[in-house]
C-alpha cells in the first residue's frame, strides 16, 4: 500500500528558499498566524489528554465489567487485545487516507471515530463493548500514525518540545483516567457508564481540533509531491530497527496497561488501591518521559537515555515479579519509569524522514507492524494466566523481552539510523 504525504500543504504568496522541514514536493510554509499556532497547541494538547485515556479506563474496570456483563474467559482475553489489534489494521491505511484527505481530515476523522465508539462503550452489553473498543481503537490508530507527520508539518522547528507535549499529556490523560474511572464507576453504579463517560473528552478533542482542520481546508493548494512506501522500508536497516523498538515497547507497554490493576487484584489487593497503583505507574511516566528526551537531546546522550529506561523497565518486571502485593508501589514507579521510552521512540520517528511523506511511510511501518505484533502481549497475557492460573509464566516471558529491548535499544542508536534516505516513488 503506497503512502502518500498529506494532499495539501499552506500556500504562500511568496516562495522563500527550502528549508528543513519543508514539506515535500517543493511547497513552502510560511509564518502560520499566532491564532493557528494557539490552536494547533491546544489541538495537541486535547489530542494527547484522549491518547490513552480509552484504554486504562477499560483497564482499571476490566475485572468489574466482566463480573456484570458476564463474559467468558475468551472474551476476557480478547477485549485487552483490540487496541493493539487495531492500531496495526487501522493504522496500516493512515498513509493511504492521510494521502486522500490531508493530515488534518484524517485526524478529524480518528477523533469522530474515536469519540463514538467510546460513547458506545456506555451501552451494558457485551456486543457494544467490543464493537465501540473497535470503533474508538481504530480511530485511536490513525491518530497515533498521523501524529508525528502532524508534529512534523505543523511544528517543525519545535519537533522534540511539541512531541515532549504531545506525549505528556497522552500520559497525563491515561493517569488521570486510570485514577479516576473506578470511582466514577462506583458513583454512577455501572462500569459500562464509567467506560462510556470517557467519550466525552473525546468529543472535547474533536472540538478543539476543528479549527485546526477548517484553517487547513481554507489556506491550502494541492501539491504534486511524490509519495513514499512504507512497506519497503522493512528491508532497510532503519525500518528494521524502527519496527523492532517500537513493537518491543508496544507489547511491555499494553501488556501491563491492559493488566496491571487486575495482576494486582487477582494478588489480593482491593480494586481502588489496584487502580490507585495504576495511576502511580502511569504518573511516574509522565516526568519520565521529561527526563529522558531532555538526556537524549545532549550530545552522545541518546544510546545512554535508551540504557536507563530499557534496564529500568526489566527491573520492575523482575520486581513484580518476586516482590509481595504489599510492596506494589516499587515495581509501579520502576515500571512507570519503564513506559518513558515512548516519547524517545516517537522523537525518533517524527525525525527519521527527510520529508512528511517519509516520515508518515516510517510512522505507519513502525506502528502497523509493531502493533501487530504487540498484540500478541495483552493476548498472551490473558491466556497465560487462565491456562496457568497465575502471573509467573507471563512475567517471566515479559522479562525476557525487556531483556532483548536493551540489545535493540544498544543498535538504535548506533551509525545504522543515519542511513540512506528512502527512494522516491
Amino acid at each position: 500500500m503506497p503512502a502518500t504525504p498529506p494532499a495539501s500543504v499552506p500556500t504562500a504568496t511568496q516562495a522563500p528558499a527550502a528549508a528543513p522541514g519543508t514539506p515535500a514536493g517543493g511547497a513552502t510554509t510560511p509564518a502560520k498566524p499566532r491564532s493557528a499556532v494557539v490552536f494547533g497547541v491546544i489541538a495537541l494538547v486535547l489530542i494527547g489528554l484522549n491518547l490513552r485515556a480509552g484504554i486504562t479506563g477499560a483497564s482499571a474496570l476490566l475485572h468489574d465489567l466482566q463480573a456484570v456483563l458476564g463474559y467468558g474467559v475468551l472474551v476476557a482475553a480478547i477485549i485487552p487485545s483490540i487496541p493493539t489489534l487495531c492500531f496495526a489494521l487501522a493504522g496500516a491505511a493512515t498513509s493511504w487516507l492521510t494521502g486522500r484527505l490531508g493530515v488534518e481530515k484524517a485526524i478529524l476523522l480518528s477523533l469522530a471515530l474515536l469519540a463514538g465508539g467510546l460513547l458506545l462503550r456506555g451501552v451494558p452489553a457485551t456486543g457494544m463493548l467490543v464493537a465501540g473498543s473497535v470503533v474508538g481503537m481504530s480511530g485511536l490508530a490513525i491518530c497515533n500514525v498521523a501524529m508525528p507527520s502532524f508534529i512534523r508539518e505543523h511544528f517543525a522547528s519545535r519537533t522534540s518540545l511539541m512531541t515532549a507535549v504531545y506525549t505528556v499529556t497522552m500520559t497525563t490523560g491515561g493517569t488521570l483516567t486510570s485514577v479516576a474511572v473506578v470511582p466514577l464507576a462506583h458513583a454512577l453504579g455501572s462500569p459500562s457508564a464509567a467506560v462510556g463517560a470517557v467519550g466525552i473528552a473525546a468529543v472535547a478533542a474533536f472540538l478543539g481540533f476543528l479549527p485546526v482542520a477548517l484553517h487547513a481546508h481554507r489556506h491550502t493548494v494541492r501539491t504534486t509531491a511524490g509519495h513514499v512506501s512504507p512497506w519497503p522500508l522493512l528491508r532497510t536497516r532503519k525500518g528494521q530497527l524502527l519496527t523492532a523498538i517500537f513493537t518491543l515497547q508496544a507489547l511491555l507497554a499494553y501488556a501491563l496497561l491492559s493488566w496491571f490493576p487486575y495482576m494486582l487484584t487477582t494478588m489480593g489487593m482491593s480494586a481502588s488501591d489496584s487502580g490507585l497503583m495504576f495511576g502511580l505507574m502511569q504518573l511516574v511516566s509522565v516526568p519520565a518521559g521529561m527526563v529522558l528526551i531532555a538526556i537524549g537531546a545532549r550530545p552522545r546522550m541518546l544510546r545512554p537515555a535508551f540504557y536507563l529506561v530499557s534496564i529500568t523497565m526489566a527491573v520492575g518486571i523482575a520486581a513484580l515479579l518476586v516482590l509481595p502485593v504489599a510492596l506494589a508501589a516499587v515495581p509501579a514507579v520502576l515500571l512507570g519509569f519503564g513506559l518513558g521510552i515512548f516519547p524517545l521512540v516517537m522523537v525518533m520517528i517524527s525525525r527519521s524522514g527527510t520529508s512528511t511523506a517519509e516520515t508518515t511511510a516510517l510512522s505507519t511501518l513502525a506502528q502497523s507492524s509493531g502493533y501487530l505484533l504487540a498484540t500478541a502481549g495483552p493476548f498472551g497475557m490473558g491466556l497465560l494466566h487462565s491456562a496457568t492460573g497465575g502471573w509467573s509464566l507471563p512475567l517471566g516471558l515479559l522479562l525476557a523481552l525487556a531483556l532483548v529491548q536493551i540489545v535493540v535499544s544498544h543498535m538504535i542508536t548506533g551509525p545504522a539510523m543515519s542511513g540512506k534516505p528512502a527512494e522516491r516513488k
